[in-house]
């Protein structure tokens, strides 16, 4: 597997996935009904933010990554990222080498720690992955996420410094 930097032409590989991901409601507080040109605004970033992909010797996309400052400003020493792989191709490891592929990013970027904001407590999956990384849970927002199965939800927000 290779990460790179994601360019234009990834995205209607990157669209199916994301779409299926983000129509579920289940992992993500991205609008359920976004289309594939909003949804590339939301997940293709610009500089000096940072979007890669996970790609096979084949070059097909099994998982991409986004990565940007948590905040503007006196928060922007705090970085942040988002992950989705594609279910079909899931149990591979690419989640986990996405994170780690962040974490060395914003090591190099200078940034002092990573935070998600919204890590829903329902996502089990990736809260063992992101603790398995050295993240820790440093408050929980309940009632936050709204699951479409579950009912209404929390929140993680988690921590790792770097």
């Amino acid at each position: 597997m290779e990460i790179r930097d994601a360019v234009p032409d990834d995205w209607p590989a990157i669209w199916p996935f994301f779409h299926r991901i983000v129509a579920a409601g289940e992992t993500f507080t991205f609008p359920t009904d976004l289309g594939p040109e909003d949804g590339r605004d939301w997940w293709l970033l610009k500089a000096p933010n940072r979007t890669v992909v996970a790609v096979d010797e084949a070059g097909t996309v099994l998982g991409s990554a986004k990565m940007n400052s948590n905040q503007a400003g006196n928060g922007a020493h705090i970085a942040s990222a988002g992950y989705m792989v594609d279910p079909a191709r899931g149990g591979r490891g690419v989640g986990r080498a996405l994170v780690e592929h962040t974490l060395e990013w914003a090591r190099a970027a200078g940034f002092r720690a990573m935070q998600f904001n919204a890590v829903a407590e329902t996502n089990r999956h990736a809260v063992r992955l992101y603790e398995d990384l050295g993240f820790r849970i440093v408050g929980t927002v309940p009632g936050a996420f709204h699951h479409p199965t579950r009912g209404y939800t929390g929140l993680h927000i988690m921590y790792k410094a770097l």
